[in-house]
């Protein structure tokens, strides 16, 4: 579970980024669209192309929660591979069995659902995983472990308490969602990123560096 400390922290990172990255901050932002401090409110001067190639990486690292080492192999993977690189960098990511918890409601952050897997509460075809960085293949069957199914966490995400931080993917032959029930979900192809338009200035931050 959250700290209060680390809340506070993802909900002025969230207003410093302009992005929710958890149900709180959302709120937040909602009353306050405006960057934290005393000079939140002002106007700043128009970023460098540096500046927003940068802010977009920032985001797309925050949003899913991992470490900049892992975002730059990540990246290194989706560029050997054919096909535009962005599209590629957010499937991989997409694939990732902390990723897929929160697509299937499992859990309401990324960091709740790190938690879960870590904590051993999550089995990938009848096997525990306890890897937030396990990739997904479409067709394998996310599932909560037995024992944990009558937990509060997870008898919250099976009433549907966490339906309100749910994706609203469009359709695509591309990226690895998921076709859920309360307690299991099905890896499959799907629905797209909403990221990948701006997949585009992450992958220019990199090829600069």
């Amino acid at each position: 579970m959250a700290t209060k400390s680390q809340d506070r922290r993802k909900v002025r990172l969230s207003r410093a980024l302009g992005v929710a990255l958890t149900p709180k901050a959302a709120r937040y932002l909602e009353k306050r669209p405006y960057g934290p401090g005393e000079h939140g409110r002002t106007k700043r001067k128009q970023d460098s192309d540096y500046a927003v190639r940068l802010r977009e990486k920032q985001r797309l690292r925050e949003q899913y929660g991992i470490r900049e080492a892992q975002l730059r192999i990540q990246f290194e993977e989706a560029r050997r591979k054919d096909g535009l690189t962005g599209e590629n960098l957010v499937e991989q990511l997409e694939q990732r069995l902390d990723a897929l918890v929160v697509r299937a409601g499992f859990a309401r952050t990324m960091a709740q659902a790190r938690q879960f897997v870590v904590h051993r509460h999550i089995m990938v075809d009848g096997q525990l995983v306890d890897r937030p960085s396990f990739r997904v293949k479409p067709g394998q069957l996310i599932h909560v472990k037995q024992r944990s199914e009558g937990t509060e966490p997870f008898q919250v995400a099976a009433a549907g308490g966490n339906a309100e931080v749910l994706p609203r993917f469009r359709p695509t032959s591309r990226s690895t969602s998921t076709s859920c029930r309360p307690a299991s979900c099905v890896a499959r192809s799907a629905p797209r990123c909403p990221w990948c338009a701006k997949c585009k200035l992450v992958v220019e931050y990199y090829a600069a560096r």
